[in-house]
């Protein structure tokens, strides 16, 4: 898998598993793994060791991957979750469109 429907910044909506219904913001997306990093959606618990002297270890609380294919784009304009299709607009730009409204998505 080398593309994905979802860039960072992107909002999206996870459509099945534990977070269901759950909609956050895209912080990375990593195409060759076709995985993405949803705020606040799939917390992990990570246990770090100290590395330095004096540098605190312990147990923390952070996101951890999905895959892309569980996620769906929102729609900015009618706040849909939707499929995206692809359109070129009037400057000749390739641009994503909600399937639901029609708007471009940027």
């Amino acid at each position: 898998m080398s593309k994905l429907h979802v860039k960072s910044g992107d909002t999206v909506q996870v459509i099945n598993g534990k977070y269901r219904g759950k909609r956050g913001k895209v912080m990375a997306a990593s195409p060759d793994e076709g995985k993405v990093i949803v705020e606040g959606v799939n917390i992990v618990t990570k246990h770090v060791k100290p590395r330095k002297m004096g540098d605190p270890g312990g147990i923390l609380k952070a996101e951890g991957a999905l895959y892309a294919c569980k996620v769906q784009l929102v729609c900015p304009k009618c706040g849909k979750a939707t499929r995206t299709g692809h359109k070129v607009n009037a400057k000749g730009k390739k641009v994503r469109v909600c399937k639901k409204c029609g708007a471009e998505i940027n």
